[in-house]
């Protein structure tokens, strides 16, 4: 099983060239509803080089990211891209556009946020103690990238949801499950009490 986001940083460099250099017709071919998670983030890798070239209006990057992120698939791959991708500012810097997107979706995107905050504070503490530094400040990175998402947002249901997390670390809640599925240990439980404290 493939977890929400992946271990190490995806390997997408978004200095290539743009793929399409006329976007609508990818943006309007797609299939949402039917994409895989394997499909939605080779979708999110071309729709991220497209948004970095300037291809995209503010309305068109709105109206794909809301496509993706209307199924949990498409929400899935679309984070699996956009938290990792490197040399990409928006990833840091969430603007306008990309927030009216996310929120157009906010059970399954406010579900995706707290898991993804969990999962990579509890990553970046598995590289941190196999030494591999780089792989650990990818993980850190992504954990902040979704802190300032949370932030940002302000979805509704979003602040119960972190909470619910926060109690089912110490074994009773409703996210005791999903905590015992990857196994995280003190060390990490007491990472992800942080980083939830950190959540403004």
């Amino acid at each position: 099983m493939l977890p929400l986001i992946l271990p190490a940083l995806l390997s997408l460099s978004l200095t290539a060239q743009p793929l399409n250099p006329h976007p609508n017709p990818m943006v309007a071919s797609i299939n949402y509803t039917d994409l895989s998670f394997e499909q939605a983030i080779a979708h999110s890798q071309e729709l991220l080089l497209e948004i970095a070239a300037n291809n995209l209006s503010d309305q068109e990057m709105t109206t794909a990211i809301a496509n993706l992120v209307a199924t949990e698939n498409g929400a899935r791959g679309f984070f699996v891209t956009f938290l990792t991708a490197q040399n990409f500012p928006l990833a840091d810097q969430p603007d306008p556009a990309l927030l009216t997107a996310l929120s157009s979706s906010p059970a399954i995107v406010g579900e995706l946020l707290v898991k993804n905050l969990a999962m990579a504070t509890a990553t970046a503490i598995l590289h941190q103690r196999a030494g591999d530094g780089e792989a650990a400040q990818g993980s850190q990175q992504v954990a902040q990238r979704t802190q300032t998402l949370i932030n940002e947002l302000s979805l509704p249901g979003l602040p119960e949801k972190l909470t619910e997390l926060e109690e089912s670390l110490d074994g009773s809640g409703p996210y005791e499950a999903f905590l015992q599925r990857w196994n995280y240990d003190q060390e990490q439980r007491e990472a992800i009490r942080q980083a939830i404290a950190q959540v403004e």
